[in-house]
């Protein structure tokens, strides 16, 4: 798995944990950090953070033999 795809996982995991938060306590964890849901820096994570998840549905199309091959330089 490349940088870029761990990254969005991350951040699409940090999204998912966000919406747990909201849906089981409604507490925005982004928001709380960020000085709420209208501030900019909120919408620009929000914004990431929905970006990621859009490229993790890449992911989740990729054969297996690809995301577990390992490169030439690290066998």
């Amino acid at each position: 798995m490349s940088g870029i795809q761990r990254t969005a996982l991350t951040l699409a995991i940090i999204g998912a944990i966000n919406w747990g938060l909201i849906g089981f306590f409604r507490f925005d964890l982004v928001a709380a950090i960020f000085g709420g849901q209208a501030a900019a820096f909120s919408r620009v994570i929000y914004a990431i953070v929905g970006l990621a998840g859009l490229y993790c549905i890449s992911i989740l199309f990729k054969p297996d033999e690809e995301l577990q091959r390992v490169p030439e330089t690290q066998k």
